[in-house]
């Protein structure tokens, strides 16, 4: 089992099963909601998320068609994304997990907009205008 949660703890989460490599997304819309150069997503199964405390502290918000973003309502924290086309996965973000992971970031998303000011110097695909297909589960 993976755990993580938010920064005031008030919000805990465990994981079950293998996960994902690391999604990295230079979108404005991520760069804003994270205040940083990118956003660092682990595809997760819905079925593999199971959130142990925090569940009224929980906020979503709809920041595009089809798509919310969850955060801590306390501290703030971003915990998680989702999608109405595939109301099956969240988009966990990896900075919110407790342990080492062995899983490490797989391809750079949405390179066209990235910041001006944050250079991607490794060797990792880029995808200007958008991400691989997900892989058939």
């Amino acid at each position: 089992m993976i755990s993580g949660g938010c920064l005031c703890g008030g919000v805990q989460y465990r994981i079950s099963g293998e996960l994902e490599p690391i999604q990295l997304c230079h979108c404005q819309q991520c760069r804003k909601a994270q205040g940083t150069p990118f956003v660092s997503n682990i595809p997760v199964p819905r079925a593999q998320f199971e959130l142990l405390q925090g569940a009224d502290l929980l906020k979503e918000y709809a920041s595009s068609p089809g798509k919310a973003r969850v955060f801590c309502s306390h501290c703030g924290s971003p915990l998680y994304s989702h999608r109405l086309s595939d109301p099956g996965t969240i988009r966990l973000r990896a900075g919110s997990l407790d342990q080492d992971l062995a899983v490490r970031p797989g391809f750079h998303a949405y390179t066209a907009s990235a910041a001006n000011w944050w250079r991607i110097n490794d060797q990792l695909p880029q995808y200007p205008e958008g991400a691989p297909p997900p892989p058939t589960r």
